[in-house]
């Protein structure tokens, strides 16, 4: 089982705040947006004599709810059509079990969420990568790549729209390249969906869901995590039309019993969300993202494509390895009492030696504050002994 390049260092983190030192966590997408209210009061006001299963689906209620949401945006689905499940992190792990089985394969645009890795080492699902590079934005590779690495082991084609850790966002026709293969070639096209909302630049998010002729091959996975700053609540879902997905699905649904009870409610509630938090949301993750990518692109040695969704960049450092450099900071370094945290890239890639020298930044702190991780940063790179002309 791999280990979360997100996570991983967190002791380190933990020795350094034992010293007293600051440590601003870039390495993590953990918003500091506040949750809505409207979902803060539904949880104080639980008035329950029973904490109670749910069904494996999911309340009833929350599904409706969630479909009236998809069709507000554009995507017509039913409350068969989706499973509720624990975060989208569970989604993803039923999707494995339910498309593939051992030696099976998957093939996935690189760099991709790492915890894709884990999923699939979990029921012994082979990741097919097909890199894309930082010099093309990180965009979708050509469809002939993803043709050649096709064999009669490949099950699906998974991508996450907008990217994690790129940020990058899709366009229509990159979608339909992929939704005419999987059609031609008879695989299913995963789609994690759970940076919907985040989108800049005038940019529009296209679901998957949207387009005809995949309702036997599209499946979508997403999260009220990072939509309403809830990352605790770990609430998702599963859609697909095709039935007999949901109705394999189903099973590893009810050998977990049910989705969180409170946190259904939580979810609920968030629906009552009004559009203008969305729009704030998208005004200060767009000054944010602004500010860190143009900061890091004025460091020497460090290149950074602009992200047109989610709240992640990936950049390209000065250093011999970012997975040195990121322990070096918190085990070592520190300017003004402080330092920074960040994700190694290497472990978003399937690909050996893929990554080496980049790091995943998430531009979910208020801007003053990733100003001051600017400075930190510029200053690591010009002490690390590591790095690179």
């Amino acid at each position: 089982m791999p280990e979360s390049p997100i996570r991983k260092l967190v002791p380190y983190a933990e020795q350094a705040v034992e010293k007293g030192v600051k440590v601003y966590q870039l390495n993590i997408g953990q918003p500091d947006l506040p949750t809505p209210k409207v979902v803060l009061d539904a949880v104080k006001n639980i008035d329950l004599t029973i904490l109670e299963y749910s069904h494996s689906a999911g309340f009833l209620d929350y599904r409706q709810a969630l479909a009236k949401y998809y069709r507000n945006n554009g995507v017509e689905i039913t409350t068969s059509d989706l499973i509720v499940t624990t975060g989208g992190s569970e989604a993803l792990s039923f999707v494995m079990g339910t498309i593939a089985d051992e030696g099976d394969e998957v093939i996935i645009p690189e760099p991709f969420y790492a915890n894709y890795n884990g999923f699939s080492t979990a029921y012994g699902v082979k990741v097919v990568p097909v890199t894309s590079y930082l010099e093309d934005n990180f965009s979708l590779p050509p469809i002939e790549d993803f043709e050649d690495r096709i064999t009669e082991r490949t099950k699906a084609i998974l991508i996450c729209n907008p990217g994690n850790p790129t940020g990058y966002l899709y366009t229509r026709e990159e979608l339909e390249k992929l939704r005419d293969l999987v059609i031609r070639r008879n695989l299913y096209l995963v789609v994690d969906e759970v940076y919907r909302e985040f989108t800049y630049d005038d940019r529009k998010h296209i679901s998957i869901l949207e387009f005809e002729g995949l309702e036997d091959h599209a499946i979508v996975v997403d999260s009220v995590s990072k939509r309403y700053s809830m990352c605790g609540a770990r609430i998702g879902c599963l859609i697909s039309r095709n039935k007999e997905i949901i109705h394999t699905a189903m099973k590893f649904a009810q050998a977990r019993l049910s989705p969180p009870t409170i946190e259904q409610i939580a979810a609920k509630a968030a629906m009552d969300t009004p559009a203008s938090y969305f729009k704030e949301v998208a005004t200060e993750y767009t000054h944010r993202r602004n500010v860190l990518v143009a900061g890091l692109n004025a460091i020497p040695g460090v290149e950074c494509p602009m992200p047109k969704g989610a709240f992640y960049c990936l950049a390209k450092l000065p250093v011999d390895n970012a997975d040195s450099f990121a322990r070096w900071m918190l085990a070592e370094f520190e300017h003004e009492g402080a330092t920074v945290m960040v994700a190694p890239a290497e472990g978003f890639y399937a690909t050996v030696g893929e990554g080496k020298q980049m790091v995943r930044l998430a531009y979910v702190l208020e801007v003053e504050v990733l100003k001051k991780c600017l400075v930190i940063l510029e200053k690591a790179l010009e002490a690390y002994p590591g790095r690179e002309k």
